[in-house]
């Protein structure tokens, strides 16, 4: 693992004020991907704008672990409908 591609979790924490219990949490729902290396753990980079994106609605809507699962399975449900709409948008150009 390179160490570079990924954030401690604790470092997380601490800059955005959540505790680390919070995370392990997101992990257990299945929202994000924590890796764990010789007994720390860390967020892929890639994860990061998800685990922000997370700890805003929980912190400045007060929406709890069950309602951010919700919206974070809307927001999948919608993202794959864009996608299939401008795949359904390239066929029907490629037809006309």
């Amino acid at each position: 693992m390179e160490q570079y591609n990924y954030i401690d979790v604790k470092e997380f924490c601490y800059s955005h004020g959540v505790p680390t219990q919070f995370i392990i949490q997101l992990q257990d729902f299945g929202l994000i991907e924590v890796v764990k290396k010789e007994d720390t753990e860390y967020i892929p980079f890639e994860e990061l704008p998800k685990v922000e994106k997370i700890v805003r609605l929980h912190d400045d809507l007060n929406i709890n672990l069950e309602g951010i699962e919700v919206i974070h399975q809307l927001l999948d449900r919608i993202a794959q409908m864009q996608n299939e709409i401008i795949s359904l948008k390239n066929k029907l150009d490629f037809y006309q």
